[in-house]
């Protein structure tokens, strides 16, 4: 594959969290993962929306949940869900992490901080 491609399925993720929230000491709703380079941002219910900005600046078009359980996969550029192949490990968070998260930096009033 190229670097156009918009779907690198042999990239493993940035990590377990979103990577603006950790650096800054944020807290996120749900996780997202850039199916090109393997960059892990909050969803857009998130307080910083880092999924989004995170295909403002790069162009990179193409996001799969990055939740348990969840395979679906949302085109920036078409505004359509849809499927695609299996990603590289790790294709969610860990289990045990919470929703919201992190651990230690979710305010005690974050349902009214989401974006809905």
């Amino acid at each position: 594959m190229t670097s156009e491609n918009p779907i690198q399925a042999d990239v493993p993720p940035s990590g377990t969290g979103c990577v603006e929230c950790l650096e800054g000491n944020g807290w996120w709703f749900h996780l997202r993962r850039c199916a090109q380079c393997g960059h892990i941002g909050c969803c857009d219910t998130s307080p910083a929306q880092h999924a989004t900005a995170h295909f403002r600046s790069t162009g990179h078009p193409i996001i799969q949940s990055f939740e348990p359980g969840e395979d679906w996969y949302w085109d920036f550029t078409t505004e359509e869900a849809g499927s695609g192949p299996e990603l590289a490990p790790a294709t969610s968070r860990p289990a045990d992490q919470p929703v919201p998260g992190p651990a230690g930096a979710v305010p005690p009033d974050w349902r009214t901080k989401i974006n809905r």
